[in-house]
Order: structure tokens, then sequence, then C-alpha cells
């Protein structure tokens, strides 16, 4: 198993497609060459085009005699500098990363008129004058179980659209707005809907409540803007420490 963290400004996201070089590919390429086989990876979370992570979690089979907490140095060599492995371990061989792991995302706004250069891949920049109570506020409508049909993208091949967000806290300091974000599973660009409504909550645009209404209605086209992608990052996975890996629920759908 694999830790991964990737600046994904140049990627097309994690997984492989036509249109452009993704994670996935490069990565690949770079465990192939330190165990000479040909193999597929299964990664946790399918990042889309823009979106970073500093833990997504990623899982091969191999028959390499290289020590498991070797892999991580092994396969960085082979990698670009906006990608890297943080750490490797062995797991049980019917281990798969995208089952029941608690994820936590952060989405990064910057509040402030000015927009910093060197801040531009990494954070939103929203320039309005914005209502943190409101947001909070509604923010915890997103807490518990929920139909998030309205806060996901219509190209989502998911079949099941009801998925379990377990904190949702909004902290600011500074001009630096945080979205943090756990849930067991998420859906294609759920994070993102949800930070682009609450701010125009933030903006009074809607009131907290019309948040409990946009859940209601399961329309995509009830919630607000999507947020750009730059701002958002996968921190990380936890797993249980007693769990089977027998499998269970697909939560890495966004």
């Amino acid at each position: 198993m694999l830790t991964i963290a990737y600046d994904g400004t140049d990627y097309c996201g994690w997984q492989i497609q036509k249109n452009g070089v993704s994670i996935e590919e490069v990565l690949t390429g770079a465990v192939r060459k330190v165990t000479g086989e040909e193999m597929a990876l299964c990664g946790a979370s399918r990042t889309d085009s823009g979106v970073h992570a500093l833990g997504n979690v990623v899982t091969f089979d191999t028959e390499s005699s290289i020590p498991a907490e070797i892999f991580a140095r092994a396969i960085n060599t082979n990698l670009p500098h906006d990608i890297r492995v943080r750490n490797s371990r062995e797991v049980p061989g019917n281990f798969n990363p995208r089952y029941d792991g608690l994820k936590t995302y952060e989405y990064y706004v910057l509040n402030t008129p000015d927009e910093i250069p060197t801040e531009r891949r990494t954070h939103w920049y929203v320039t309005y004058e914005l209502d943190l109570g409101q947001m909070r506020k509604a923010a915890q409508l997103f807490v518990g179980k929920h139909d998030f049909a309205s806060f996901c993208c219509p190209r989502t091949n998911a079949k099941d659209t009801v998925r379990e967000i377990t904190a949702f806290e909004i902290e600011k300091k500074g001009d630096l707005i945080t979205f943090h974000v756990e849930g067991t599973g998420f859906l294609y660009n759920m994070v993102r809907i949800m930070v682009g409504t609450l701010i125009r909550v933030g903006r009074g645009f809607y009131g907290p409540e019309q948040v409990a209404e946009i859940l209601e209605q399961k329309d995509r086209r009830a919630a607000g803007a999507t947020a750009p992608p730059q701002g958002l990052f996968l921190i990380g996975i936890e797993y249980p420490e007693s769990k089977s890996y027998e499998g269970g629920k697909d939560s890495a759908d966004l």
C-alpha cells in the first residue's frame, strides 16, 4: 500500500484518460520500473483534474522481493517532483483501498480582494465579503446520511447518491477560509459543489434553510456553482484497524 501526495495542477486527474497525462499513468510507470512487472494500480479516490492530495491511497500486487518499506524511496526516484510516495507498507492480499475508509478533504479559499500569484494553484480567490456564521449553520445541514443528488455532477456513474458526512467545519485564519469535510463516501464533484453552495450562502443569496431544501430537491440545478478544482485537497484516508478487508460500499467516486 502506498500513501501518495501530488500537485494535481498539470494532470487530467487520477484516472488514466485519453485526453491528457494522469496521476495513475505516471505512478503506474514508476512502479513498473521498480518491479519489472506489468500490473494495475487500485486507487482509493479518483480525484478530478486539478485536484491535489496529501494522502491518497494506492495498492498493487507484486512478487518483488523488495521490502515493503523500501518501495516508497525506490518509486520516488522514478517520479516527477509533483508526485511523491509518502510511505509504503504491506497489507493483506484482500485489502481494497476503495472500501470502508473515512476520507478527509479540505478546501482552501482566500477571501481577499487581491490575488497572490504564488497561491493561485492551491486556493480559490473569493473577493466578496462572506458571512461565516451563516455558512457554518448551513454546513451542519450536510452532516449525516443524505441523498446528495443535488450535490453531484450529472455525469456521475454512481447508482446510489446517498452518502454520509461525519463532520463539516469551517475555520478562518486571516484571509484563509478552510472547509474541513469528513465522510465515508463522496460523489463526483460533491465537495466542490457543497463549497460553491456555501459561498452563495456566505454572500447572502441563500439562507441556511435553503440548503436543506436543495438537499430535498435532489436536483443539481438547485445547488450553487461548482467551486474550482485547485482549492481541493484529499488530506487522508483512515481505515478501521480491525476491518476484515472483505470489501464494502465503494466510496471513491469523487
